[in-house]
């Protein structure tokens, strides 16, 4: 599948790294356009313009949410494009979060640009987690929540994911964003402020 990562930070690479390993063809945006080329030239993607970025099937924003909105709106017409958001709306902290209950960054980016087909995913995971892979061992596979109002769009990302060797799990629709970035705080506060370390993913048993 074509896919452009927009970010070359922890996240964007281990996009890049992941993708590529899987066979996907890969493209790397960023507004640090020389971070762009090394992190592309490390896994060997390419780093492209925005025109060329935004032409890709499935666009995968690695971006803090503050720059979310710019880093889309530098695109052009985002018109029937597959938009994965994997960010969450948090403080200077990182232990709380801007917004929620009544809204979502998810939602929020999705206002932003109408025509696109927004879905939340990959924000639960830690950026070593998406790195080193999703296979914890012992039968343990670390879990992507897709929630999006598009059914295509959610099966195409649940596909990805899965070809990057995660587990997906259907999360409804897109304002289900607004229990996904809460878990997403919780799973920080104990990777950082519980001292839990950053080779940790929430998930869900089911009983056999």
């Amino acid at each position: 599948m074509n896919i452009t990562v927009i970010g070359s930070g922890n996240m964007g690479s281990g996009f890049v790294k992941q993708l590529k390993k899987a066979g996907h063809d890969v493209r790397v945006a960023g507004r640090d356009a020389e971070k762009a080329r090394k992190v592309a030239a490390q896994f060997g993607a390419r780093a492209v313009d925005a025109e060329e970025a935004a032409a890709a099937d499935v666009l995968i924003l690695a971006t803090g949410y503050a720059d979310a909105v710019p880093a889309l709106e530098a695109l052009g017409s985002l018109q029937g494009k597959i938009v994965v958001d994997i960010t969450n709306p948090l403080t200077a902290d990182y232990m709380g979060l801007t917004i929620g209950h009544t809204t979502s960054a998810a939602e929020e980016i999705a206002k932003a640009f109408p025509g696109a087909r927004i879905v939340k995913a990959f924000n639960t995971v830690f950026a070593q987690v998406l790195a080193e892979g999703a296979d914890f061992g012992k039968g343990q596979v670390v879990p992507v929540f897709v929630a999006g109002d598009d059914a295509q769009a959610k099966q195409t990302v649940s596909e990805i994911a899965r070809s990057i060797g995660f587990d997906a799990i259907d999360a409804g629709p897109l304002k289900n964003a607004r229990y996904l970035e809460p878990l997403a705080g919780l799973n920080i506060y104990l990777g950082y402020g519980a001292g839990l370390g950053t080779n940790i993913a929430p998930t869900w048993l089911r009983k056999a």
